[in-house]
Order: structure tokens, then sequence, then C-alpha cells
């Protein structure tokens, strides 16, 4: 029988950092640059945590580098350990009225090109009252960034609000309007006549893949999905092969059909408009790092007060 864990020393969290920086770049050769050490030491750290944990963590070698059941469990849990030290030290700097310390920002993707979402601006301004804080920002699909606000991955998420969660506060944002396109070589580009629901229902739909507004009006309009995406960035290659229609932000689309990319199938039964909203934990209280920037964007997002 394997020995219980005992306490964590500092070596052990700087063996879970190593694992992660690994986990998180697909292999050890990729962790170099960013961990800034030969790809020997990263083995012989990786070995040492194995050893400590008495569990083996990832395959690695000639077949490829890979994470075992255990060593996503441990990942996942090391997120969590990563994330709770991180609010410590956040708590702590509050005590003595300093706002430095570091803050998550998790953003549903496509949303710089959208002329109503002031995210850089607040950015701007937030680094004006706490400029020595360290910013990372996520891009994230919006069921991951729900799931890693409440287990404190992310300090703030943003994301287009489709359902709410008890545990969870939101403050509304600004919003962006959504289109069913289709690509140049696609059989509606070149249709100048009005297109028949019929019609539409029977083409190749593209959708994301996870539960989204775009997931719920999919089933709402009873469309023929045969193609799923993580991102709308995906969805946009996928219509511009011409085997598909989707759904993106006018925004985004914009440049795509003034190239002549693609085309908006015009029909009101096929369109539909995204509020998105910040979003953050009730409990604990955010800290004084996080309630500054959660100020930052509600100013730079007043029509929604």
């Amino acid at each position: 029988m394997k020995a219980l864990l005992g306490n964590l020393s500092d070596a052990d969290i700087r063996l879970l950092r190593i694992f992660m920086a690994v986990a998180r770049c697909g292999g050890l050769s990729a962790a170099e640059l960013e961990l800034n050490i030969g790809r020997s030491t990263i083995s012989r750290h990786l070995k040492d945590l194995e050893i400590r944990l008495g569990l083996t963590l990832c395959h690695r070698g000639r077949g490829g580098f890979a994470l075992t059941q255990e060593g996503s469990k441990i990942y996942e849990a090391a997120q969590r350990l990563l994330s709770s030290i991180e609010d410590f030290r956040n708590q702590v700097n509050d005590v003595h009225q300093s706002l430095q310390g570091s803050i998550s920002i998790a953003i549903f993707d496509k949303t710089v090109t959208n002329q109503a979402c002031n995210i850089y601006q607040a950015l701007s301004d937030y680094l004006t009252v706490a400029p020595d804080v360290f910013i990372n920002v996520h891009i994230v699909p919006v069921n991951k960034i729900e799931k890693g606000v409440l287990d404190g991955r992310y300090q703030v998420g943003i994301i287009p609000t489709h359902r709410s969660s008890t545990s969870l506060e939101y403050i509304p944002l600004f919003g962006e309007q959504m289109y069913l396109y289709c690509g140049r070589s696609h059989p509606l580009f070149s249709q100048t006549e009005s297109i028949t629901q019929e019609t539409i229902s029977r083409q190749r739909y593209a959708g994301l893949d996870f539960h989204s507004p775009n997931m719920d009006v999919t089933h709402q309009l009873g469309l023929n999905k045969v193609a799923n995406a993580n991102d709308q960035e995906g969805i946009a290659t996928l219509i511009k092969s011409g085997g598909f229609i989707g759904f993106l932000p006018e925004h985004y689309a914009r440049s795509f059909v003034h190239s002549g990319d693609m085309k908006r199938i015009p029909s009101p039964e096929y369109e539909y408009f995204c509020q998105f909203a910040a979003l953050y934990r009730k409990s604990p209280r955010p800290t004084r790092l996080v309630e500054h920037f959660l100020e930052a964007l509600s100013a730079r997002h007043p029509q929604n007060d």
C-alpha cells in the first residue's frame, strides 16, 4: 500500500508548476522555452514529482507526450491548488492595501472587433490604478469559462449570457448581433431571390460544440448540424469552405463579406442577439484587485448600468 502524501513543501509546489507547464505545452521540448531550463532537467523534475506522489503522471518518449488518467486528475487538482495560493497572496496584499499580484481574465473569442466591446479600454484604465498587476488573459469556450470562474482558476469571465448560476454574479456589458452566413462557393451564395426556411433547413450547418446561445438557437431552428467547432474562427473556416452555413457575429464576419468570401443569408428567422456579461464568484468576495477591474469594466460600458 502506498503511503499517503504528507505536507507540501515549496519544492513540491515548484515541481507541480513545472509539471503543469509541460502538460500545458504538450511536451518537454515545447516547455523548454517557457521554463527556461533544459529538457533533461525537466525530465528529472517530472520523475521527482512522480516519485513524490507515487503516480505515473505522463507518458513521454518516442511515442510522444500524453498525460495518464492519474496525470489528468493531478493537473486539475494542481490548477485548483495554485489558484488558491494566488487567491491567498492577493488577500494578503488586500490586507496591506497593496494593489499587487495577478488577475486571470477569461474571455469568449472574437470580441475585440466588436465596437460595443470596450474591454481594452477598461484594461487601460485598470493599469492606471494597478500598474504592478500581472494580467493573464485566456480565450476560452463559454462552458470552460464558467467552470474556471467557479473553481477559482479565473477571477473574471466575460461571456455571452445564456443561463445563470446562483454561485455567480453578473455585470451586463455589451451585445453583438449574430447572422447566418454562407461561403462564396456555397449554392446559396449566388441566389438573389428570397430563400425559404425549408431550403435553409436542408443545408449542411456548422455550430459550436458546447452549451451556448449558438447551441440553443441551433436546436430551436432545427438546423441540419453536421459539423462542430470549439470557437468562432472554426465556424468561419467551415463557412469559407463552401460546404456549410453557420452563425457568426456581424462585426467579425464584416471583413469576409467585404472581401466577397461570405454572404449573409437574409432572413429575420435566422438571426439572434447575444448579451455579454462579466461574471465572478459570489464567495469568497472578490479582492480589491478584482473589484477595481470590475469597476473599470462597468465604467466603460455605461449604457448597461
